[in-house]
């Protein structure tokens, strides 16, 4: 069984993924479209799509395009999932899911009512931190988990500006200030998506930026925001809690590692760093390091990443980590380019296996609710210096 892809948006990360559905099994034609036409144009060429449209309304009027992939400014997200939802659309969605409670709830109640199969990609879901501490946690290995942390470390200065220019124009530094905790996914998701767990309450600071360069200024920013770092203190149900960080201002090696994680429980413990990883219990320290770490797949100096900035390619060239487990992907994926950890293989065929199975994705719209509406809410604590505020639940997916 196949369907037909359109995918929305050809900027730097859409044709990384266009490479991975053209080459899946479950997928058969795909096509592109984009605001700035050529782009699609360019995109659909380099990679021998099908096709393009001339709108994204076009696309979804068509009969021959069965599901789409949202690439498209993180903000837009939640207004495009709906369309497709209701245009009969499967959709698959880069993060976040949306900006508001209200847009996440109009997409859950859309997925219920149509039956349609909805996913955000999330990357952290198979960070190699998080699989290992899913794993652990559930053979019993941290006792009672009671604490955790995730960090989405990424400083501008190493590729962001770029990449706000290539996808804003020249309105770049009015996107270019988006809030830190409205992109939240990489550090919450990668914490809950091995503790089965939600939040239900933060505490949250914002760091005002004091660059002066036009970025994070509220008085420029399209979202009214001028912070530029925020930490954020959760917690949990069942009892417990869990701190993110959301730095944009950080002297951090980010290509390194953006994204990371802290687990403790009552036996044992987890922490991932830039470039050493540990598990820890009340005898010693193991050092986990090769466990955790991608093999790359792609040089950085490959021509498919020539508009890329130097300082993101990292994220796009790596490969699997010893504890992922390669055996359900297709064989078309093994000497394939991979990206964030090793995440983009099984995020696609999470989504393609879920449309062709008609069954819940792993970050299905309840599981993405729970991966951003927590960092929404942290926002508006920020912005109200710390307040702690309550963060509402959608409940688990119902079962199939």
């Amino acid at each position: 069984m196949t369907f037909s892809l359109g995918i929305v948006g050809a900027g730097q990360f859409s044709g990384q993924f266009a490479t991975l559905f053209q080459a899946h099994p479950g997928v058969s034609d795909i096509y592109v479209t984009d605001l700035l036409p050529e782009r699609a144009e360019q995109l659909a060429a380099a990679q021998g799509l099908t096709g393009t449209f001339p709108s994204y309304e076009a696309m979804l009027e068509s009969e021959a395009v069965d599901a789409v992939a949202i690439f498209t400014q993180r903000w837009t997200h939640g207004p495009l999932v709906l369309q497709g939802l209701n245009a009969g659309k499967h959709v698959y969605s880069a993060v976040p899911m949306a900006i508001s409670t209200e847009e996440i709830a109009a997409i859950i109640e859309a997925v219920r009512a149509t039956g349609l199969t909805y996913m955000m990609g999330e990357t952290s879901q198979y960070n190699p931190a998080t699989v290992h501490a899913r794993d652990q946690i559930a053979e019993g290995a941290f006792g009672r988990l009671f604490y955790a942390e995730g960090d989405y470390v990424h400083d501008m200065d190493l590729g962001f500006y770029e990449a706000y220019q290539y996808s804003g124009g020249e309105n770049w530094k009015a996107t270019a200030s988006y809030p830190p905790l409205l992109y939240p996914t990489h550090s919450v998701g990668g914490v809950l998506g091995a503790w089965q767990t939600h939040a239900v309450s933060v505490s949250a600071i914002g760091v005002k930026d004091d660059r002066g360069d036009g970025v994070f200024d509220r008085e420029i920013s399209q979202f009214g925001n001028d912070f530029s770092n925020a930490t954020a203190l959760f917690e949990v149900a069942g009892g417990g809690s869990f701190r993110t960080n959301e730095f944009r201002r950080v002297g951090y090696p980010s290509h390194i590692r953006e994204s990371r994680f802290r687990f403790f429980g009552t036996e044992a413990s987890m922490e991932q760093l830039a470039t050493v990883s540990f598990w820890q219990d009340k005898e010693g320290v193991k050092d986990i390091t090769e466990l955790l770490e991608p093999k790359p797949t792609l040089a950085p100096d490959d021509p498919s990443l020539e508009h890329i900035a130097p300082a993101l390619r990292a994220a796009f060239t790596s490969g699997s980590a010893p504890v992922h487990d390669r055996s359900r992907l297709p064989r078309a994926f093994d000497n394939l380019h991979n990206g964030h950890e090793g995440s983009h293989h099984f995020l696609v065929d999470d989504f393609v296996t879920a449309v062709n199975t008609r069954t819940l994705p792993s970050v299905n719209a309840w599981v993405a609710a729970r991966y951003t509406l927590p960092g929404i809410v942290a926002h508006q604590s920020a912005l109200q210096g710390g307040v702690r505020l309550d963060i509402p639940d959608f409940g688990d997916a119902p079962e199939a």
